[in-house]
């Protein structure tokens, strides 16, 4: 027999080609089930009590050593029971959703948000990761961009919403995450929110204004024209309702979601832009 046959009709090379179809196959096999340990197990149309997990089934819990102390479960078998305020546009399954309040607030379609963790994210040293300019002592706006703290903000529907109190950076990406804007109400007093900064420009105002000496220097006239904090999303009277925090110097990880969430879904909801343009 030549070199490395086991039998006139196996060889070595045969039965490593074998052995490694058998490996990749549990390997997916195991990547698969690995990957229901989150969204696991679907609900039906027909009933929580239909369990819709699929093949291979959901993997047993797993507890994972966090970082900074503690420990997380995924695949804990818990489910959202958080009121879904929508009802289906029809009685055939997978239906669209129609909301039935405000979307933006009932955090429904782009408004959803998961359960995050309640605390705030943190950075490797296990200092608060995400803080406004006023903790962050030793972060500061570049001198040759515009310094946001004190202008004001102007909403979808060309109204002033509010005007910027501070920046929050983002310690480990050194970034800016959120502009902190003072809201004011109708009914007296003042809310405090978050605004994500992905989702706001600052740019020129058109007209030419004289400067107010309150504001910061880098916030004045360049070229005879102040700049502004514009928002595409939503309208000035949206800030009042956007979630708040608990901590005016911290923000957890669930607040950052329903942050997002609120702020993001505004591009379909704010000004009722559900419907087709034509």
């Amino acid at each position: 027999m030549p070199t490395g046959a086991i039998t006139e009709y196996i060889n070595v090379a045969q039965v490593v080609l074998y052995v490694f179809w058998v490996f990749f196959f549990f390997l997916i096999l195991y990547l698969h089930r690995e990957n229901k340990r989150e969204g696991y197990p679907l609900e039906s149309d027909k009933g929580r009590r239909v369990v819709v997990q699929g093949f291979p089934a959901m993997p047993p819990a797993k507890t994972y050593q966090l970082p900074h102390g503690g420990t997380a479960t995924v695949s804990d078998g818990r489910a959202d029971r958080r009121e879904v305020k929508a009802e289906p546009i029809g009685p055939w399954p997978g239906a669209p959703l129609e909301p039935t309040g405000n979307p933006m607030i009932d955090g429904v379609g782009p408004a959803a948000w998961a359960e995050r963790a309640d605390e705030p994210d943190r950075t490797f040293e296990g200092h608060v990761k995400i803080v406004p300019l006023r903790v962050a002592g030793d972060f500061q706006v570049a001198s040759r961009d515009p310094d946001p703290r004190g202008m004001r903000v102007v909403a979808a529907d060309g109204k002033v919403a509010g005007t910027v109190k501070d920046v929050w950076v983002d310690r480990s990406e050194v970034m800016i995450r959120y502009l902190e804007i003072d809201v004011p109400l109708a009914t007296g007093g003042s809310h405090n929110v978050l605004l994500p900064m992905m989702l706001a420009t600052i740019k020129r105002m058109a007209g030419r204004i004289k400067a107010d000496p309150s504001v910061p220097v880098s916030a004045r006239l360049i070229d005879g024209r102040p700049f502004e904090v514009r928002v595409a999303s939503v309208c000035a009277h949206h800030f009042a309702d956007a979630p708040s925090r608990s901590n005016p110097d911290q923000v957890t990880l669930l607040e950052e979601d329903r942050t997002m969430a609120y702020f993001g879904s505004g591009h379909l909801y704010a000004m009722d832009r559900r419907e087709p343009l034509i």
